[in-house]
């Protein structure tokens, strides 16, 4: 017995592919088969499984524990949730070893995955590769496992309240706030979460529909905020916020409707937590703006700009003890008081916790924030053997230049006129870029320069890729 995978599907950070054409059940038996293998010749026997509300998840649930048990693996279910529920089963419980989470996050519909935690590190990289290699070698260990059901939620509502421990109930129970779970399967657990929430809720979306009826589950897209955006001006509402497909990456906006971006979450969760823990660590992506970095330093932190993924921040704040982390792609990490894995739900209760013990609403937070100008991310095809030797053609021509350059993850050049990124994307044949300024002209001159280093390597900025 082997299997070889399609070769899109195993990626950097998790494994990803569209059902019927490049992943089905035979794929989800074979990464369960390769995973328990792992696990066991680790020392771990316990794994436990969650799904996330498309259609497809079932069929790869049932596939995928034949597989983890078929290597000798005993499987914890904890049915349809949020990946981060999947995340605190494996995190909270002595028993369990690993985790596994089917899910298609913001891809569309007919997209599926799986994220792994592995003995208590995020499971990426070497690690998917590794699984694909078993595979093919059919190198798999046999065994039977047993199969039990858990219900973590009820569990994991109280652990995201502990979130509010020791904070001026008057402050919480005044706030009124609005919620989007864009039918993605952080749902039920949100509604779970709301009615024993201080203040006021309106939830839109919380049932789980792997057709996304209203709109797409992805918070960092603005046309995606608009639901949110009407209830919380027509209700008058404090702030809004929204979650991703699968519940780790929240999207929010403030009092008047404006988006509150990654790493402005982030300035105001660094801003909270720096006033009880002097000089602690925040780790951001190099996609963050200037804004924060200089926020977190002027507020007594020490900030670190780090590579993109959810994966490679995490082992980052391992290394370095950070207690909270973030990406602009509204992943955040909080290692202050909970387990350091991203959690959207749990994000959103430190945002009212944030608001309360400084003292200011969320629209006060973000109309405090500098007046910067910034292109979105701008992501463009590139052929795959192209798009890391372009990024190297890029430092080499800027080594000999008395640019100011950051090569944590690609390019990242600060000049008088603010910054600008070039970087290849780890899981598509994409670059990324972005630029900011404090003003127009700035910006312009910016985008200039990344097109200019672009030319020279025989590319352009031309086509917009997709996720």
């Amino acid at each position: 017995m082997n299997h070889t995978f399609d070769s899109t599907v195993l990626r950097e950070y998790d494994i990803r592919g569209i059902i019927g054409e490049t992943l089905g059940a035979d794929d989800a038996r074979a990464i369960g088969r390769g995973f328990a293998t792992l696990l066991r010749r680790a020392g771990g026997r316990k794994v436990a499984v969650g799904y996330d509300g498309r259609v497809s998840s079932p069929m790869l649930e049932s596939a995928l524990i034949e597989g983890l048990t078929g290597s000798g693996c005993d499987v914890v279910r904890i049915g349809m949730g949020a990946t981060p529920m999947l995340y605190f089963a494996e995190a909270s419980a002595d028993d369990v070893d690993g985790g596994i989470q089917i899910t298609g996050s913001h891809n569309p519909a007919n997209y599926n995955g799986f994220k792994m935690a592995f003995m208590g590190r995020p499971f990426f990289g070497e690690d998917i590769l590794t699984i694909g290699r078993l595979a093919e070698a059919g190198d798999w260990l046999d065994g039977t496992g047993e199969v039990e059901s858990r219900d973590v939620m009820d569990a994991y509502i109280d652990r995201m309240l502990q979130g509010l421990a020791g904070i001026d109930s008057d402050a919480l129970s005044a706030l009124r706030i609005g919620w989007d779970a864009g039918n993605g399967a952080a749902g039920p657990a949100l509604e779970k979460l709301a009615a024993r929430l201080p203040g006021e809720h309106h939830l839109l979306y919380t049932d789980v529909d792997g057709n996304f009826p209203n709109h797409h589950p992805d918070p960092t897209v603005p046309a995606n905020l608009e639901d949110l955006q009407r209830l919380v001006a027509e209700k008058n509402l404090d702030f809004g916020v929204a979650f991703d497909g699968d519940g780790d990456r929240i999207g929010a906006i403030d009092g008047e409707g404006r988006v509150i971006w990654g790493d402005q979450l982030l300035m105001i969760y660094a801003e909270d937590l720096l006033s009880r823990r002097p000089g602690a660590t925040v780790i951001a992506d190099v996609k963050a703006s200037r804004a924060l970095f200089e926020h977190v330093a002027a507020h007594g932190g020490q900030p670190v700009m780090w590579k993109t993924g959810h994966s490679l921040i995490k082992s980052k704040m391992k290394e370095t003890q950070a207690p909270l982390a973030g990406e602009m792609s509204g992943h955040v990490f909080f290692a202050d008081e909970y387990y350091g894995y991203d959690d959207a739900l749990y994000a959103a209760v430190r945002l009212m916790a944030a608001s309360a013990r400084l003292g200011k609403s969320v629209t006060q937070l973000r109309g405090e924030m500098p007046a910067l100008v910034n292109t979105p991310e701008m992501r463009f095809q590139v052929d795959e053997s192209r798009k890391f030797a372009a990024i190297d053609e890029v430092k080499a021509r800027l080594a000999g230049s008395d640019a100011q350059v950051d090569g944590t993850d690609g390019v990242r050049v600060t000049t008088d006129d603010g910054w600008w990124l070039l970087r290849a994307s780890n899981t598509q044949d994409v670059l990324v870029a972005r630029a900011e300024s404090d003003s127009q002209d700035g910006l312009d001159r910016l985008v200039a320069q990344i097109d200019e280093q672009l030319q020279l390597s025989g590319l352009e900025r031309g086509e917009q890729a997709g996720h």
